[in-house]
């Protein structure tokens, strides 16, 4: 599944292009696939790195080749996140202790509403996973402080999801009925 890695990669770029430009997400979405390949020449200054200039040509469609499944996926995330962000947002800021939603970085933001939007939404996902992904995100993306401040929130987040979770199963379990 390394396809959700760039998928990821993806999404955070139009999130945080959408956070900037407050534009619609398809249009965002279409701006970013129209504009994500380099041209070869770019890359001219690096050659002298790889053994050959077919190894160079290799590497830049390696970089900038991305699956339709990638693509379907990042699609997801982006307009998922973007559409729920009000929902998101309050969830987030319930988690952050003295941050306000408006006062954390845009990359964090955007990595936060990314995962929170797969912890709620994306069942097919396992939360651990998600977790660990914007984390490294924001390890990557991030300032040196963004993983540990991304961990913090989503692992708060999780906690009250899993709580919030058992209280409605257990209300289930008292109402008598079966609800399998």
């Amino acid at each position: 599944m390394h396809y959700r890695r760039k998928a990821r990669e993806v999404a955070l770029q139009v999130l945080y292009e959408l956070d900037v430009v407050k534009m619609e997400v398809q249009v965002a979405v279409s701006l970013f696939w129209n504009h994500f390949t380099a041209p070869e020449e770019i890359f001219e200054p690096f050659w002298n790195y790889f053994e050959t200039p077919e190894d160079a040509r290799e590497h830049h469609l390696k970089s900038f080749t991305v699956s339709p499944e990638a693509k379907s996926f990042s699609t997801l995330l982006i307009e998922g996140a973007w559409q729920n962000r009000h929902e998101i947002d309050r969830l987030i800021g319930d988690c952050s202790e003295h941050w306000s939603i408006s006062r954390m970085s845009k990359v964090d933001r955007s990595i936060l509403r990314m995962a929170v939007y797969e912890l709620l939404y994306c069942a097919d996902i396992p939360p651990k996973v998600t977790l660990n992904e914007a984390i490294d995100l924001g390890k990557t993306y991030g300032s040196e402080n963004s993983g540990s401040f991304i961990n913090g929130i989503l692992d708060a987040l999780y906690g009250k999801l899993q709580m919030s979770e058992k209280k409605l199963e257990k209300l289930g379990m008292e109402d008598g009925e079966d609800h399998e």
